[in-house]
């Protein structure tokens, strides 16, 4: 499984205060890092990460900000395993099988803890849900953060709709759907700061245009005025990104009827149409969400989120366990967070610490506000 390796095991108590040893490598084509705590009791938090833009430098376990996220779990003696994917951008399917590899390793190289969880933010969180959903059995419960909860067709074809309705209403302002999807013409997903330069610009033209509908087109969206640019920016590169991975347009709004904008004929007369090119079981069916958990899940979410809103996400969700009569493993908490995984460090660990009384006591964790 380990096929490069190279092996680095440090004192590194300059690195991040509560860090005695790394270890760092690859398996399956995939860097790793693994943080240990000085006060290491042999138990463990698997770490998923969330949507990474194609090229973007240094990658997510890499970042010398990474340690200080992963406090509250380290603060608590718990080892931190953390995979950066053998490929960047939608990765969900990939994160579950590197995320799994990973754990297969530290459990050869260190034994098997006593004690194993998962966490992760964003696209990190779902890949989060689908482990617990396929390789539950390695864990004693899980922590999805801002997660893409919902099946990922679904959660995807909101930047879609986005698009198609916007540039309706304000067109030559943003990519057209078109051109994202026409291979030919594609190109490949542009870096985080290129997107926030390119949000800058449209923000203006935006507001040029038509202030007023651009205010309530954004509240359509669960979206701050301010955000939309941003949001229009970073959704450009997730549907670039799943153009080229899925070879083609795995969506079709030939026959959607958008509602709930203030002038819904205008919106459906103007809106762009696209029939779908190729199947959403080439890209979206591996590890898709299916609400087959049985293991203590809490997961945790902002109350204004411009990427992944928390009633889109978590009502999908919900609707998968209720389905499957799941619905006793899974509990939500929120913060007054206004962005995408905007948590304080006290409200992650506060909510792990209830995580983990919940998988000691067999007492559920209370859904509700987070302070």
């Amino acid at each position: 499984m380990k096929k490069l390796f190279f092996f680095l095991l440090i004192p590194c108590l300059s690195f991040a205060q509560n860090v005695a040893k790394i270890d760092t490598g690859v398996v399956n084509g995939a860097k790793y890092r693994i943080l240990f705590p000085e006060n290491w009791k042999g138990k463990l938090v698997m770490y998923a990460h969330g949507y990474e833009f194609m090229g973007s430098q240094p990658r997510q376990s890499q970042s010398p900000e990474w340690p200080k996220r992963m406090k509250p779990f380290l603060d608590r003696g718990f080892a931190v395993a953390a995979s950066d994917y053998q490929y960047q951008g939608l990765a969900l399917a990939q994160g579950v099988d590197d995320t799994e590899a990973l754990r297969r390793y530290f459990v050869k190289t260190y034994g098997q803890p006593d004690s194993v969880f998962i966490a992760g933010h964003s696209m990190g969180g779902g890949v989060t849900l689908a482990t617990l959903e396929n390789f539950g059995q390695n864990y004693r419960g899980g922590l999805p953060m801002c997660p893409l909860a919902g099946r990922i067709y679904l959660q995807t074809r909101k930047e879609f709709d986005m698009f198609a309705t916007f540039n309706g209403l304000f067109p030559g302002i943003a990519a057209s759907l078109h051109d994202i999807f026409d291979l030919s013409k594609s190109k490949a997903p542009e870096p985080m700061f290129v997107a926030f330069q390119k949000a800058n610009a449209m923000k203006k033209a935006i507001y040029a245009k038509d202030s007023l509908l651009a205010v309530e087109f954004a509240k359509h969206f669960d979206l701050k005025p301010d955000d939309l640019a941003f949001s229009l920016a970073f959704g450009e590169g997730v549907l670039r990104d799943i153009a080229q991975k899925a070879g083609g347009n795995p969506y079709d709004n030939t026959n959607t009827v958008y509602g709930r904008f203030p002038n819904s004929l205008l919106v459906n007369q103007t809106a762009e149409r696209l029939a779908a090119t190729v199947s959403q079981n080439t890209l979206f069916d591996k590890y898709d969400r299916t609400g087959l958990i049985d293991k203590p899940t809490l997961a945790l979410h902002t109350v204004y989120d411009q990427l992944i809103p928390a009633d889109l996400a978590i009502v999908s969700y919900e609707n998968l366990l209720q389905k499957q009569g799941k619905q006793a493993y899974f509990t939500v908490k929120y913060t007054n967070g206004q962005g995408h995984c905007n948590f304080t460090e006290q409200q992650t660990a506060r909510v792990f610490d209830e995580l983990r009384s919940w998988v000691k006591t067999g007492v559920k964790a209370k859904a509700g506000f987070v302070e």
